[in-house]
């Protein structure tokens, strides 16, 4: 979500006729670090999501209603590495745009419509971690494919409407006299606009990833106690100290691995997102003057969001790893590997049922 300040702009009022045009400030060395950094991140923002959707679609014990969830997001975060970033990185590096008007407008559309659909799909994934960890029993019910479908397209449909609907429009502008250089793509907002679509876009997915993740780890640390009293019921009687401290250590470390899953996807989340739209909020009320760098800084902390997106949602998962590793490797081209492979397994175990298998078959071709 692009935005800016009249700190870019320097001393333009409302009475001048024809603004200054922008000017290039940064040295030769300080461009080539910016573009070279800003491509890695790019890179890795289409790379990761764009492996990420392939595992999805090729593999079948990948496709869940969960994973519908991720793969949608993966598609969101890969546009914005293809569509948003490339002509942001120019314009962080360059202080000028060079693609006209029109395109500064639907640049803006599909830079706010991207990273509010990025965001939307983060709550949609927590609400059905909620239901799938607090109510396993009845998740099939509450979250039938025909939900998900559902909560993918409000994903999408909400983000364009509060994007492409009011910049196409100038609404997100009325009120607000400020005249920009045609080489300067500057998203001001007025006061209305910043307040209900920073609202909409990210404090409100905010509170609902911290209700459901406040109560998955509720819910964890209660399962955590329920395992650690079976396995005290099985043990019983045989060295009942030993196992008591070896329980509660088991139980610990449950605990813990909840809450730094948890906490490493919400703090994420937070700090690259919370500065912007604290800024985008604040910005309209004080006259515009944050200055750029602020803004750019703020901005690529939540492009980058979209890039650890996939490392958050998929490679803490060992079956996303797996079939990340395959398909880097080429693997999947190899024989005996199928859409409807064992992801889950480990390396030696896969080894042994692939094994298994070869016997069987020569026993029946011998038999």
């Amino acid at each position: 979500m692009d935005n800016g300040s009249l700190g870019l702009l320097g001393d333009v009022n409302t009475s001048q006729a024809e603004p200054s045009s922008c000017a290039t400030v940064r040295t030769q060395a300080c461009r080539i670090f910016l573009y070279a950094f800003l491509s890695v991140a790019i890179v890795c923002t289409v790379v990761g999501n764009f492996l990420v959707v392939l595992s999805i679609a090729y593999f079948k014990q990948l496709q869940s209603p969960t994973n519908s969830f991720v793969m949608s997001l993966a598609v969101a975060d890969c546009l914005v590495g293809l569509l948003v970033m490339p002509y942001s990185m120019m314009r962080t590096v360059e202080g000028c745009w060079y693609f006209g008007v029109l395109f500064c407008r639907l640049h803006s559309s599909l830079d706010v419509m991207l990273c509010t659909a990025s965001i939307f799909h983060l709550s949609c994934i927590a609400f059905d971690r909620y239901y799938a960890v607090c109510n396993p029993l009845l998740y099939s019910l509450k979250m039938p494919r025909s939900r998900v479908a559902l909560l993918i397209v409000v994903c999408w449909a909400v983000p364009m409407l509060i994007s492409f609907g009011p910049i196409m429009l100038d609404l997100h502008i009325a009120g607000v006299d400020i005249i920009l250089p045609k080489d300067v793509c500057v998203f001001l907002v007025n006061r209305i606009y910043a307040v209900m679509a920073s609202l909409v876009a990210f404090y409100l997915p905010m509170a609902i990833m911290l209700v459901a993740y406040w109560k998955i780890f509720k819910a964890a640390k209660r399962q955590a106690r329920q395992i650690s009293a079976m396995e005290s019921q099985m043990a019983a009687g045989v060295g009942k100290d030993s196992s008591k401290k070896q329980r509660h250590r088991n139980a610990m470390r449950r605990e813990r691995k909840a809450a730094k899953t948890l906490g490493i996807i919400m703090g994420v989340f937070l700090i690259f997102w919370m500065p912007f739209f604290t800024v985008n909020i604040v910005d309209p009320f004080i006259e515009y003057s944050t200055e750029v760098f602020v803004w750019d800084i703020f901005l690529w902390l939540g492009y980058i969001n979209s890039s650890l997106n996939p490392f958050l949602y998929g490679f803490f998962n060992r079956s996303f790893r797996r079939a990340f590793l395959m398909f880097m490797g080429c693997r999947v081209c190899l024989p005996g590997s199928s859409p409807g492979m064992e992801l889950s397994h480990t390396r030696k175990r896969q080894m042994n049922v692939q094994t298994n298998h070869k016997i069987k078959i020569l026993s029946v071709h011998f038999a």
